[in-house]
């Protein structure tokens, strides 16, 4: 018991004396990287996007557009007209900004279904 009673001034002089830690350096922030915003590839996107390229082709009817994690490209089945089944498929890519969707192959798709491709 002696002994903790000659620690503990000793302890609480060291304590007194000890300087304050010196503040960390400042660190330089990284500025994130845009991300791109593609819109999400849904129906109502292909139908639109299908409408606008193949001008004079029935339009779509329903669709499902499937795509990877962090893919640069979308599949799209589809149906036509009155058609209720997803008889077709297509391929939907980024445009050159990266801001929106744009039929791969347009002139194929567009003379497969009878329609007149318009440049974008």
């Amino acid at each position: 018991m002696k002994n903790f009673a000659l620690l503990l001034p000793v302890a609480l002089l060291a304590a007194c004396g000890e300087e304050p830690a010196p503040e960390p350096a400042p660190t330089e922030v990284a500025t994130p990287e845009p991300v791109s915003t593609l819109p999400a590839p849904d129906q109502a996107l292909f139908k639109t996007t299908f409408a606008e390229t193949c001008e004079g082709a029935e339009p779509v009817n329903n669709a499902v557009c499937r795509r990877a994690m962090g893919a640069n490209s979308v599949t799209c089945e589809f149906g036509l007209g009155e058609d209720e089944y997803l008889r077709h498929k297509a391929k939907l890519v980024a445009n050159e900004a990266s801001d929106g969707w744009m039929l791969d192959n347009a002139d194929a798709l567009c003379a497969e279904h009878g329609a007149h491709h318009v440049e974008s």
